[in-house]
């Protein structure tokens, strides 16, 4: 990363309101602490608030380093915002944010080109105390939340739900409704054009929710995943298509499940998310480090790339 410029202005955008808001602090400091480490002598961390744009345009950064999760950092909205001011920032632009951020969107322009998602269809929270709308086990989440934010998974052992029953029916009037996979929680990161390893998250009990994502000790990490040779090139490959099918820009991140009773066509993709975490517990860094490369330099190649 030689040809970057150590003496830019990097505004390091983090924080905001959404539920991710914690994860974004942490992240967005990382990064501000590698970049100085590295050597770059004007870093500027903003917790972004309802001024955002009256910050961003009195601070003139040459480029904005995108650490925020959830809306409105993820959604789109901010990088209308930066496109529009004409600033050069991280990560994904607007259309693919927007796209990415929708379950529902992400599936109808993932699924056309032979991508493997899992088997589902939007409900409204309302119609749940009606009627189940499939047979159990299925997995109810918000259509435009990350990090699991507000997931449940509806076993036989789970109950009715009913307004009374704790989940996200409560918080959100729809929901995307899909076939629980059983199986292996993996995960593989793209940077730039190219895939680098695959994770399996493995959990002593429950799921892979908010808290075993960035609670240490909750989940042990195994990169690269123990999984047969065609499995993981199949993963990068689907991962690094739903990259550039989406239009991802920088790095994303791609969720899997794998029910290996099932052999290839257990292979499910989850979602991809636009904005990765940036946490010490962080998977893309992890596997960027599997690759050798380091958080500092992870941070400057995504710097790199916002300028195209």
């Amino acid at each position: 990363m030689s040809d970057l410029d150590k003496d830019m202005h990097v505004v390091v955008l983090m924080g905001g309101w959404s539920a991710e808001r914690e994860v974004s602090l942490s992240s967005g400091e990382g990064v501000v602490r590698a970049l100085e480490a590295r050597g770059w002598s004007n870093v500027t961390p903003v917790d972004m608030d309802r001024n955002v744009a009256r910050v961003i345009a009195e601070l003139r950064p040459d480029v904005v380093f995108n650490a925020l999760h959830g809306s409105p950092g993820e959604d789109g909205t901010v990088q209308g915002m930066l496109d529009l001011m004409q600033i050069p920032y991280t990560h994904s632009g607007c259309t693919t944010s927007a796209v990415a951020i929708d379950k529902q969107l992400t599936k109808a322009v993932l699924e056309p080109h032979g991508i493997p998602m899992p088997p589902g269809r939007i409900v409204t929270s309302e119609s749940l105390y009606d009627a189940e709308p499939m047979p159990r086990p299925f997995v109810l989440k918000p259509v435009d939340e990350g990090s699991s934010v507000g997931v449940a998974i509806v076993t036989d052992e789970f109950g009715p739900i009913t307004r009374e029953t704790e989940g996200p029916w409560q918080q959100f009037d729809r929901l995307l409704c899909e076939e629980f996979i059983a199986g292996h929680e993996l995960t593989v990161a793209v940077l730039g054009e190219e895939a680098l390893e695959v994770t399996e998250l493995k959990i002593a009990s429950g799921w892979y929710d908010y808290a075993h994502k960035y609670e240490e000790g909750q989940t042990v990490h195994v990169c690269p995943a123990e999984v047969p040779g065609p499995v993981a090139e199949r993963m990068k490959h689907l991962a690094l298509e739903a990259h550039r099918l989406l239009g991802c820009r920088g790095c994303s991140r791609s969720d899997f499940r794998w029910d290996e009773e099932r052999g290839l066509d257990g292979l499910f993709l989850l979602e991809t998310n636009t904005q990765p975490g940036m946490t010490p517990l962080s998977l893309v860094p992890e596997q960027a480090r599997a690759r050798g490369i380091d958080y500092g330099e992870l941070c400057e190649r995504l710097i790199a790339e916002a300028f195209g």
